[in-house]
């Protein structure tokens, strides 16, 4: 079963130098339908203009991961990490018993464009830690790169759950199949271009829960970059 969420029934928030549409409930965005997906609880996806950006503020217990799509996001952080994510890097922060970090826009000219996401942890207080890994466009292309996994398989960032999350650049006649275990859950999040999944078209911003499906086909793509989540059969209860 596919149960579609379309790009213009996001939340929406705009603060003139940041403009971000949020799949799911997050900040003064509440919808009781849309409290996450099994353990994603957030999918922003944000355009910050030049020279601006989050200045320091806490998280705990969520493990964090931004997505950029274009320009550079500068992050700084309590333990000691300072580092610039530009497209095809992919960073998971883990919050753990606390940490504090800044997110800014590195260019003083171009905007950034970014997916911020989050996913509950299986535990509480874990120790605070920082990855970062670039993925290039080529270990993209036509296919599903798994980019995070709780054993870090294939030389993906390391997640406290289980949780596992591809990303795919598909165009024209480029095709690919997702298998998964019976009874898991998948999220598709589209980021940009359009694609079919399992004959449903998704267009930028768009995105998929999916339940009951062991194979995920895609297909027919028009310059489609997406992210699809590997989720545990968990239902978030409406708040």
């Amino acid at each position: 079963m596919i149960e579609l969420r379309k790009a213009d029934h996001r939340g929406l928030a705009d603060h003139g130098w940041l403009k971000s549409r949020h799949t799911f409930s997050f900040g003064h965005y509440h919808d009781p339908k849309q409290q996450g997906f099994s353990d994603l609880l957030v999918i922003n996806d944000d355009r910050v203009a030049p020279e601006r950006g989050f200045g320091t503020h806490p998280h705990r217990d969520m493990e964090i991961i931004s997505y950029v799509l274009e320009g550079a996001l500068e992050h700084r952080d309590s333990m000691g990490t300072g580092s610039v994510i530009r497209p095809g890097d992919v960073q998971l922060m883990s919050a753990g018993t606390g940490v504090r970090h800044s997110e800014f826009n590195h260019s003083a000219s171009e905007p950034v464009h970014f997916l911020q996401i989050w996913i509950v942890p299986s535990a509480r207080g874990a120790v605070p830690r920082y990855q970062q890994v670039h993925f290039s466009a080529a270990e993209k292309r036509g296919k599903l790169r798994l980019i995070v996994s709780p054993e870090s398989a294939e030389g993906s960032l390391s997640v406290h759950q289980d949780a596992r999350v591809h990303a795919g650049l598909f165009d024209g006649l480029e095709t690919a199949t997702l298998q998964l275990r019976p009874d898991r859950h998948a999220y598709v999040h589209v980021a940009r271009g359009s694609i079919e999944v399992n004959g449903e078209r998704l267009g930028q911003g768009d995105g998929a829960r999916i339940r009951d499906e062991r194979t995920l086909r895609f297909a027919k793509a028009d310059q489609a970059e997406l992210l699809v989540f590997d989720l545990r059969p968990h239902e978030r209860p409406s708040m």
